[in-house]
């Protein structure tokens, strides 16, 4: 179910944002400045700032931060009016390197910093004696609190900003609940080694979350340029195998067709998954290299010439070319290269002969073979699934594995029409794009 639209608000969310801010400023302006003197301001204040410069970016998600654990430690050691500088200091610093719009900093000045010199206030008022379970069960929770009105603060206005849904704000609680639990965890744990160790311990230990911070950071973009990467290339072999298909009217489907039984059979044959996986892949693209070839060679029952059969032995080695340099999936250009082998060493275009040729090819080869005997759009007369398999166990031995012919003919076994004759194989289903783009941006 998508979220609604709703008509955007700036003016509203802007007044509500300066509100809070300004009851902030208020706060800061009138409370006690002389925690603003300690040393230790000075090192949250340059953490907050450096781990909020390296993550300088905006995107309207809340997510953990080293400077959110600065803040907090000033609430629990300082005051509020360091309390307040440490958010404040480090949003500004970030939107001077990113500029991103001013209204969503008012937003995340609001959210940020008012909470903090709330809770400051708070702990100041309560005082528990610094060290003790009180002191640390209090912290844990006015971290909790600060991060919820963090979250209430911010969601609902950038919906207003934007005219997104408020629905969003409702989930945004749900999804970081482990953010919550991670910066209850790490805040706690950062005060117990400053209590013990002092402002040197502090430091190194903010400046090593800092540095996990960032380098998490990196995974994450580096999943997504990966995934994005991705996506060109697999959207440009998609758009050859459309626009080969606009030539042969069979091809997108045959490729489709190809691939489910290259996956099933390598299955049954007991394959990992990750090679099942293969199969599939080089299934799908098999035939990419075609492109290249001349319209009359695509034509059914054309004559060809003997330099069209040479371009016939050569799209296998294009095909694995063409791959290779887009960069899809390095194993699968092997495969695609050795789909036309034969196990008598008659096959094109190297001429392997029996183990020589790499299993999946070997098992593409035989979902190619049996497709193109059955589907009504590549032969005239098309076979059944019984006369096809004895065409495939004919030549077992000679061009066929016939192991995974047989494991082909148990697979078919007792299945219906619609499994046997791939007529509506279907391209799009097969590819699964989100699918495969899920996996590229997943680690591995």
């Amino acid at each position: 179910m998508t979220d609604a639209l709703v008509r955007p608000r700036p003016g509203l969310a802007v007044g509500i944002a300066g509100l809070l801010l300004a009851s902030g400023v208020a706060g800061f302006a009138f409370t006690d400045h002389s925690d603003l003197l300690e040393p230790t301001l000075l090192v949250l204040l340059v953490v907050g700032l450096g781990a909020n410069l390296i993550d300088a970016s905006y995107s309207g998600r809340l997510s953990f931060s080293p400077a959110f654990t600065c803040g907090m430690i000033a609430v629990a050691f300082l005051g509020p009016a360091s309390a307040f500088a440490v958010p404040v200091v480090s949003e500004l610093a970030a939107w001077g390197v990113q500029r991103y719009r001013w209204r969503a900093l008012l937003i995340n000045l609001a959210g940020a910093a008012t909470p903090t010199l709330l809770a400051a206030m708070l702990v100041a008022a309560l005082s528990p004696p610094v060290g003790g379970m009180g002191f640390y069960v209090l912290l844990g929770v006015v971290t909790v609190g600060v991060f919820v009105l963090n979250v209430g603060v911010v969601a609902p206005l950038m919906a207003l900003l934007d005219g997104t849904s408020a629905a969003r704000v409702l989930r945004a609680f749900v999804e970081l609940t482990p953010t919550v639990l991670i910066s209850v965890a790490l805040t706690v744990a950062v005060a117990a080694a400053y209590v013990e160790l002092g402002t040197s311990a502090l430091a190194l230990l903010l400046v090593l979350i800092a540095a996990v911070a960032y380098m998490a950071r990196l995974v994450v973009q580096s999943r997504e340029q990966t995934r994005q990467y991705a996506s060109l290339s697999w959207g440009v072999l998609s758009a050859l195998v459309r626009t080969l298909d606009e030539r042969d009217h069979r091809a997108a489907r045959h490729c489709a067709a190809v691939a489910m039984f290259s996956r099933d059979v390598a299955r049954a044959a007991g394959l990992a998954e990750r090679d099942q996986e293969l199969a599939h892949t080089a299934g799908l693209l098999h035939d990419i290299g075609k492109f290249v070839l001349s319209d009359r060679v695509m034509e059914r029952g054309a004559q060809l010439s003997e330099s069209d059969w040479r371009g016939i032995r050569r799209h296998p080695d294009i095909g694995a070319d063409l791959l290779s340099d887009i960069g899809v999936f390095g194993p699968v250009g092997e495969i695609v290269r050795c789909h036309h082998e034969r196990i008598d060493g008659r096959g094109y275009p190297r001429g392997l002969r029996g183990e020589q040729i790499p299993e999946i090819a070997r098992i593409v080869a035989i979902a190619e073979v049996y497709d193109t005997l059955t589907a009504p759009d590549t032969y005239r007369t098309p076979m059944t699934s019984f006369e096809a398999l004895n065409e495939l166990r004919r030549v077992s031995g000679s061009q066929l594995d016939g192991h995974l012919v047989e494991v082909l003919a148990e697979l078919l076994a007792g299945r219906g029409t619609d499994y046997r004759h791939q007529d509506e194989a279907d391209f799009d289903r097969e590819l699964d794009m989100e699918r495969r783009m899920s996996e590229a941006a997943s680690p591995s």
